[in-house]
């Protein structure tokens, strides 16, 4: 028995008590992140709180109860959720009003989670992924934080001073911190630029009084199922086609959070229970989550962090969070707490968080080491990130094919698929570089890995 694989066995010994401190602090971990989604898209908090949990509870059903994994807000779908908002409000429609349209075009891609699932099942990942490489994954992941950034600024612009702090807060945190300090920078950032915005009078609670305590996480009319009273089909094919593109980036996500996990637990999960049964788990999440007004789930990179720091890998202490957090979901003041945060705050974290994005792209790139001598490679990346930045800036979000409309990032990433099918050349082979097959995780602090 290994080291890595004596702790989880240790962690049985641990006690009620310390093992419910620790799912708090997995808790705690995903926290700052996972509600940030809600807010920056108009998403349910309190649906997002459940379906993370939930979702978690899921994915670790599929699993076999093997994988020490947290679900909670994907950063990746932000640029889909903004862009079917826009293709909504160009139809008359308000953003509460677009966003169900939006999870259905999550839903969409959460099967796409099941089909790569069946083909690695039948042909193995490095039959299948030589048609998703990092040429075509790593742009489509730096357009995804290039689109967004526009919405960060605007935010910023409410009040440069409170955005500021909290760039501040995160990068103090991030560079500097200790332990949790360090797990945690935008829960931090978010919280100290709210508390100092509330001490000057910029926050409105009132809603907050008027919220109750207990009740149901979700309504109706937020959900996926009341499109279809009255559907726009247009504005639902739109969806799906603008939406499931951004599915080549999470399924790397993915695969990438699963080789880090593993190698923090000394286990591998990718052979046992396999990675066929992590992407289906991970899939049904996400497919759940977007029929309720949640968002996409994605397998969690902070709480790897804590799985380091704590060395403490048996499962059952995330089933504690995913727990907590279902528990917390049913407290709209909670919510409506959350729902006061001064836009300026939310900007100032965005604008972190989509460079993040964005570098999380280029760390893909760089870290598989692909060959831009080769022109194929220059043209595969070029198109990528010239379409998707160009239809969003300059074609007002999307172009119209006359049936339908599509986003830049879905334009970018068949064009990118399809050229790096048929261009000679193909170089790419899954597993030959773990590092680089690592290299794709949406994480807040990535030094954390081993």
């Amino acid at each position: 028995m290994t080291q890595k694989q004596q702790a989880i066995y240790d962690a049985r010994t641990l006690g009620t008590g310390r093992m419910l401190t620790l799912g708090l602090q997995h808790m705690f971990a995903m926290f700052g992140a996972t509600v940030l989604v809600p807010v920056i898209t108009g998403l349910s908090m309190s649906a997002t709180l459940l379906f993370a949990g939930f979702g978690t509870l899921v994915f670790h059903l599929l699993t076999k109860m093997k994988v020490p994994a947290f679900l909670g807000s994907s950063f990746a779908f932000l640029g889909g959720y903004a862009a079917v908002v826009s293709m909504g409000e160009a139809q008359g429609l308000t953003t509460t009003q677009s966003l169900p349209y939006a999870c259905i075009g999550v839903f969409s891609a959460g099967i796409i989670y099941f089909i790569l699932a069946g083909l690695f099942a039948a042909f193995g990942a490095k039959k299948v992924m030589r048609f998703f490489p990092p040429v075509v994954t790593g742009p489509i992941i730096i357009a995804i934080g290039l689109c967004l950034s526009g919405t960060a600024i605007q935010s910023c612009s409410a009040n440069w001073w409170i955005a500021l702090l909290a760039i501040l807060i995160i990068v103090v945190c991030n560079i500097w911190g200790k332990g949790m300090i360090k797990i945690i920078p935008i829960l931090l950032g978010v919280l100290g630029s709210y508390i100092v915005a509330a001490c000057f009078g910029l926050c409105d609670f009132s809603k907050v009084q008027d919220a109750a305590w207990l009740g149901l996480p979700f309504q109706w009319e937020n959900t996926a199922f009341s499109v279809f009273e009255n559907p726009n089909w247009g504005l639902i094919v739109s969806a799906i086609i603008t939406i499931v593109p951004i599915s080549l980036a999470t399924m790397m996500e993915h695969i990438g959070d699963m080789c880090a996990i593993s190698s923090t637990t000394g286990i591998n999960y990718l052979e046992d229970p396999g990675l066929h049964r992590t992407l289906m788990g991970d899939g049904l999440a996400t497919m759940l989550a977007s029929l309720f007004g949640a968002p996409a789930n994605t397998t969690y990179g902070e709480n790897t962090g804590v799985l380091n720091l704590t060395r403490v890998y048996d499962p059952r202490v995330i089933r504690i969070a995913a727990l907590f957090a279902i528990l917390l979901s049913f407290c709209p003041k909670f919510s409506a707490l959350i729902a006061c945060m001064p836009a300026a705050t939310i900007g100032g974290v965005s604008l972190v968080l989509y460079g993040m994005i964005s570098a999380v792209g280029v760390r893909n790139v760089v870290e598989n080491h692909v060959d831009f001598t080769k022109s194929r490679n220059v043209i595969v990346m070029a198109l990528i990130l010239v379409l998707a930045i160009g239809i969003k800036y300059g074609a007002g979000d999307a172009i119209s094919l006359g049936f339908t409309s599509l986003s830049g990032l879905a334009v970018a990433a068949l064009v990118g698929v399809i050229l790096n099918a048929i261009l000679p050349g193909k170089d790419y082979e899954f597993g030959s570089n773990p590092e680089g097959d690592k290299a794709v995780d949406f994480e807040i602090n990535p030094s954390l890995r081993k």
